[in-house]
């Protein structure tokens, strides 16, 4: 199944910095870098640098008018002419999405890092690609969220769909995936599926087991929360009975993934227990479901992950392990062990998930529960 895999990344990422003091630090990409390079696993892929998006692109799902406020933000000299109202609207309010002088360039370089990797799927330079930059799930249409200002994930998905192709969007950080499910929920060509902790807990307060689309793309949106404390074992169930058959039933033609590892129970922004043993079962999932459906065909994005040095760099290298079919080579990286909660948060954590796939299972029309 081995096929060619593309590794979209360059230092000019950096300049996605919210502020010093922001959770979401870019430097945890280059940190995945470099372990991606001194595990050897750089060998086994080609290394291609990003590019800004165009104004165009980044108009696939947002706004001229959004688009054009983050311009004038982002430049010192014309921020004073942008009334609070504006601002507050546009999502700019709140200390999780600062304004700076790079924000336009920076997280317009993610936007198009993720974009070069869906063109190396579409033009046939690789059948997966990588974009560890990328995954800026809470994006919407007209204003920014949850640290995202351009939604890249709903970019990739888009451009992938205007080239003929039903797409699923698998994705597995921690937050619920609000703007890519907002952004397409009324579309039938592209599956959404999140499993996040659930709404009741975190940020953002949404993606139920019963939100699943609107109109013409009622079915198109599919959301499995999970409890606090859940640990790899019910996740990994909670995964594997869901995803692959709700991809095989919508049958895409390209497998697009947020890889956010903020369910690690080191994360300082989530209370899940998960531990980094779950991404090789996760990245051979993906691989194995792309060749299976897609004619290999995978794009995977990187996302949240707040222990910058702790567990970043180890859960991206062990997916790309995934990816470019030399797990042995990571190996050593991965936790020694899984994190087993009390027994009574262990209680807690089953019956919820046993609640919540029957109901997902009610909504789709589908068994998840044997």
């Amino acid at each position: 199944m081995a096929g060619p895999v593309v590794l979209v990344y360059g230092d000019d990422l950096m300049k996605h910095h919210l502020s010093d003091e922001h959770p979401l630090q870019p430097r945890r990409v280059k940190l995945a870098m470099d372990l991606i390079r001194s595990t050897g696993l750089i060998e086994h892929c080609h290394l291609v640098p990003p590019r800004p998006a165009t104004i165009k692109e980044l108009e696939l799902v947002h706004s001229p008018g959004y688009i054009e406020v983050v311009r004038k933000l982002s430049d010192p000299l014309r921020r004073a002419q942008v009334p609070l109202e504006t601002i507050a609207a546009a999502g700019f309010a709140s200390p999780d999405n600062p304004i700076s002088d790079l924000l336009h360039e920076g997280t317009s370089l993610v936007a198009g890092a993720s974009l070069v990797a869906a063109e190396a799927i579409e033009g046939g330079a690789a059948l997966h690609a990588f974009s560890p930059s990328g995954g800026l799930h809470h994006a919407h249409r007209d204003h920014a969220s949850g640290f995202c200002t351009y939604n890249d994930a709903a970019i990739a998905c888009r451009w992938l769909k205007d080239r003929g192709h039903r797409v699923a969007y698998v994705d597995v950080d921690v937050h619920h995936g609000d703007g890519v499910e907002a952004i397409f929920q009324s579309d039938p060509d592209v599956l959404t599926v999140s499993l996040h902790e659930s709404g009741r807990y975190l940020f953002p307060g949404t993606g139920f087991p019963r939100d699943s689309g609107v109109g013409a793309g009622k079915g198109s949106a599919a959301n499995l929360p999970f409890e606090p404390y859940t640990w790899d074992e019910p996740w990994l169930a909670g995964f594997e009975k869901v995803v692959p058959a709700l991809l095989r039933r919508f049958k895409p033609t390209v497998l697009v993934t947020q890889d956010g590892c903020d369910t690690h129970y080191l994360d300082p922004l989530a209370h899940l227990a998960d531990s980094t043993r779950i991404w090789p079962r996760v990245g051979k999932a993906f691989h194995e479901l792309a060749h299976e459906l897609c004619e290999g065909r995978w794009l995977a994005l990187g996302g949240g992950g707040y222990a910058v040095e702790e567990v970043v760099p180890r859960a991206w290298t062990l997916l790309f392990a995934e990816m470019v079919e030399h797990p042995e080579l990571a190996a050593e990286v991965n936790d020694p062990s899984s994190v087993i909660p009390q027994e009574e948060a262990q209680e807690r954590v089953w019956s919820a998930l046993r609640r919540d796939l029957r109901q997902l299972g009610e909504v789709h029309g589908m068994d998840f529960e044997s």
